[in-house]
């Protein structure tokens, strides 16, 4: 079975080398997540906190003018209209977690896209999470992301696409918890050499995902959203 990499990109084995948050004992174990949990689990009952949640991504002086959208039964819904073109929105496990919590109701990953990112990764993003609150499995979901982008459903990423993810609130999932802040920046079947990712002393990763046709590239910054400082 084809797994995905990285829906929000930063998911599976490369974060957890990278960042080297992982529990080796999660990997070995039996996945504590064989099936999805009542869909209620995975909302939030507060608005206000999910609004709250979501903003954490990125600094004020950014998520308070963006578009802000909550997770409902059936996708994301806009909760509250920005005027800057960010949007931001709190991923579940089915695009923002390893795949050991795919089904995993207790993740929480605020994320803060520019609007390249709005009009090309968020919309991926948002239909694969119509598609996890519809109950389909990780296979299921890889060939629906496949068929996606062979019939152009799917969007190839925007030039500038990007992500702040500086939220020191959000949970990863019980093989990587907490994350560090970092940035992300999208782009659609790219090689990481031309920004020199991956190589000895550089502070960018990069990951390939070859189902869905995409490069994502990870800067680990400083400060968390609040401006203190990160790990």
């Amino acid at each position: 079975m084809l797994t995905k990499i990285s829906a929000i990109a930063i998911k599976s084995f490369a974060l957890l080398v990278v960042f080297g948050t992982a529990y080796q004992a999660v990997a070995q174990a039996a996945i504590p997540y064989a099936k999805m949990a009542p869909v209620d689990q995975y909302l939030m009952t507060d608005q206000s906190e999910e609004i709250a949640l979501a903003r954490s991504a990125a600094p004020d002086s950014i998520s308070r003018d963006a578009d802000v959208q909550v997770l409902g039964r059936h996708g994301f819904e806009t909760a509250v209209k920005g005027k800057n073109g960010f949007v931001c929105i709190v991923g579940r496990g089915w695009t923002s977690a390893a795949d050991a919590d795919f089904w995993n109701p207790k993740v929480r990953v605020p994320m803060c896209v520019n609007a390249a990112a709005a009009h090309s990764y968020l919309v991926r993003l948002a239909k694969e999470t119509e598609w996890g609150l519809a109950g389909r499995t990780q296979a299921q979901m890889t060939e629906s992301v496949k068929a996606a982008i062979a019939q152009k459903e799917s969007p190839p990423m925007e030039s500038g696409a990007m992500c702040y993810m500086l939220s020191k609130q959000g949970y990863g999932g019980d093989s990587s918890p907490h994350w560090p802040p970092h940035l992300m920046f999208f782009y659609s079947d790219t090689n990481p050499a031309i920004w020199g990712a991956n190589l000895p002393g550089s502070p960018v990763v990069a990951m390939s995902d070859p189902v869905e046709h995409l490069t994502s590239f990870v800067v680990p910054v400083q400060r968390w959203s609040d401006g203190t400082e990160g790990r």
